[in-house]
């Protein structure tokens, strides 16, 4: 099976200095949705909490090798494996971040709690709710 995405959108960031998680990050940055998904951003307001489904552009590829690794790549810390672990490194190189909605306009949504870099595909977005 093969299984293909296209991006909904792209990160833009100034920061040059991200968190490795986004519960550690106070970056803010802008979402911006192609303009063919206007109309599914109806309802998001600041405030909100966001699921953000990203795609790891700049990791390195996935070897067999980092099944296992130190969380963080901490090396004082005990190996665990990929999928215990937040590492950018995995067999699919998907990321999940929760942000904070801080505007809106148009199909560029301010957000802050980002850990991804200028230019990172965005995949989907989906309530966050606890």
């Amino acid at each position: 099976m093969q299984i293909e995405m296209t991006p909904i959108g792209m990160v833009q960031t100034d920061a040059t200095m991200i968190p490795r998680h986004w519960s550690y990050s106070d970056i803010e940055g802008t979402l911006v949705i192609d303009e063919q998904y206007r109309e599914g951003l109806k309802g998001i307001t600041p405030g909100d909490r966001i699921v953000v489904i990203f795609y790891f552009h700049k990791s390195r590829r996935f070897t067999p090798e980092y099944l296992i690794q130190y969380p963080r790549g901490d090396i004082s810390r005990e190996k665990r494996g990929v999928f215990d672990i937040c590492s950018p490194v995995r067999p699919n190189p998907i990321g999940m971040s929760i942000l904070t909605v801080i505007d809106i306009k148009d199909t560029a949504i301010s957000v802050k709690g980002l850990d991804m870099l200028d230019g990172t595909p965005i995949l989907d977005i989906k309530p966050f709710r606890s």
